[in-house]
């Protein structure tokens, strides 16, 4: 058996997957097995000696690695992503953000690569030993490194597979795509029947296609995009099933461990990032809404089946007694009006199905416009959040940040004064209300706001999409209000009352964190 364990002194591992701009801050992991053949091609051309260490056993090392079966991995549990962003100067004036993302781990808690096969000749072992111990960084120059081989007998949680659950222990994972070399063998093949397609390939394609095995194994990554393949030509891909967990969020160590210790049993919210360009507008609070909802329902047939959709996530075959205990699908606005982030509310509490989906979820189509980025930032109770998003907080308070809609239609005598139609909506706001819960504050009043201010923008009801996307739903209300509400004494949110509350419209923030004017 052959084993590399991996540490990362700095705490940091940074890579960007294969096919994926470095914009997109994600992260590959775990590292492919061919970044490794090439990290150690990139070690041996820069730091052994080529007499003592001839080209000839480099390639016969390398080819053992690539003819045994994909290896598996030993992933450390307490594993964290996280990034930062910052502007770097382009042409003239002009600055862009860079996103820089990465693992965060242990110094002192390694990655182990794992063939159980494959046995190394004294020669190749001799050679792999003195690659490693010189191999200063792997991924990014950012990511310094301690390799070593080791023997490993304490087994791999990150294995080959093509299904997200073991059939045999009922371990759930989540299935990710890694890079491993082909073999000297598995190459020629694949050059000569490129070449037998092509009557007179271009010379970036046959550039591409060396004949030598390790010329292919070290080309340059612009060259090969350049040729327009989607994958280097001496690789192939492989899936693992990952932990479902394995990356952890920064989100969630903002919060005080006693108080995650406390309500770890009670998840009730799950808050979401966006990636993308352009992120979309609040004013398609409610479109967001759905798409997010409709990505959920699509990702729980996947992940469990047609019949096993958690309730609390689909609204559906619920009682009279939990009309609004079901899940609230909410965009969370910036400063700047822009959909950068959303929160899954659901007051009754998420069950570990809904956890898994949410958790599994990975991208949002929004209309034609490339689908957007989704990370999990964290899962737990509304409290959890509250120094993170304006949607939760504490307060008698509240402000709107997208239209609230009446969900009963008015009677004609509450039409004939401005004194009668506040008394009528205020009842059908202390009606909904009532609604949500027993022993709640009473809703003392609520007054009309002009509009709302996000980033200079002043934002009313006619500036929003006011519409669900449901065929025959019945709507009393197409024109909505921009509101406060008064309470006899905090209330804690996320808080959205009206027609539509469940998908974006009547969304409310806490008065010290309002946008409203």
């Amino acid at each position: 058996m052959l084993a590399v364990a991996l540490t990362f002194p700095a705490g940091r591992y940074h890579a960007t997957p294969w096919g994926r701009h470095v914009n997109e801050a994600d992260v590959a992991w775990p590292p492919d097995p061919w970044r490794l053949v090439r990290a150690l091609i990139a070690t041996w051309h820069r730091k052994l000696d080529s007499d003592r260490y001839p080209r000839e056993r480099l390639k016969s090392l390398l080819a053992r690695i690539a003819e045994a079966p994909a290896p598996s991995f030993r992933l450390p549990e307490d594993v964290i992503y996280a990034h930062t962003r910052h502007y770097m100067p382009t042409k003239g004036d002009k600055r862009t953000m860079i996103f820089d993302a990465f693992v965060r781990l242990r110094p002192d808690d390694p990655v182990v690569i794992a063939w159980p096969e494959l046995e190394l000749s004294n020669d190749e072992q001799d050679l792999l030993d003195a690659l490693l111990d010189v191999l200063g960084y792997f991924g990014r120059a950012e990511s310094w490194v301690h390799a070593e081989r080791v023997r490993w007998a304490d087994g791999c949680n990150c294995v080959p597979a093509e299904q997200d659950v073991d059939t045999e222990t009922g371990e759930v994972g989540e299935i990710v795509r890694l890079l491993k070399p082909l073999s000297p063998q598995q190459y020629s093949k694949f050059r000569a029947e490129q070449l037998s397609a092509r009557k007179k390939p271009p010379k970036t394609v046959t550039a591409t296609l060396p004949e030598d095995w390790l010329d292919a194994l070290s080309l340059d990554t612009s060259g090969i995009q350049k040729a327009g393949w989607n994958l280097p030509p001496a690789a192939r891909w492989v899936s693992y099933r990952r932990p479902l967990h394995a990356l952890k969020t920064v989100a969630t160590r903002a919060v005080p461990r006693q108080v995650a210790r406390k309500t770890a049993h009670t998840i009730t919210t799950a808050r979401f990032t966006l990636y993308g360009k352009p992120l979309p507008r609040i004013e398609d609070a409610v479109r967001i809404g759905e798409a997010l909802r409709q990505a959920a329902m699509g990702r729980a047939r996947k992940l469990l089946g047609p019949d096993r959709i958690p309730a609390e996530l689909s609204g559906h075959e619920l009682g009279e007694d939990n009309r609004h205990g079901h899940a609230f699908w909410l965009p969370e606005p910036n400063e700047r009006g822009e959909v950068a982030h959303m929160l899954v509310h659901a007051p009754a509490g998420l069950t570990p199905e809904a956890v898994r989906v949410l958790t599994a979820l990975q991208t949002l189509q929004h209309g034609e416009d490339k689908p957007l980025r989704l990370m999990l930032e964290g899962c737990g109770p509304a409290e959890l959040f509250e120094k993170l998003t304006p949607l939760v907080g504490e307060s008698a308070v509240w402000h709107s940040l997208t239209p609230w809609l009446h969900p009963w239609y008015l009677k004609k005598p509450a039409t004939r004064s401005p004194e009668a139609l506040h008394e009528a909506l205020l009842a059908q706001l202390r009606k909904e209300w009532r609604a949500r819960g027993e022993n709640l504050p009473e809703l003392v009043d609520f007054r009309e706001l002009p509009d709302v201010a996000f980033g200079g923008w002043r934002l009313r009801p006619v500036h929003y999409h006011r519409f669900r996307n449901k065929r025959g739903l019945s709507q009393p209300d197409t024109l909505g209000r921009m509101i406060e509400l008064r309470f006899e004494a905090p209330v804690r949110g996320p808080l959205a009352l009206g027609f539509g509350c469940h998908f974006g419209l009547g969304v409310f923030s806490a008065e010290h964190r309002s946008h409203a004017t």
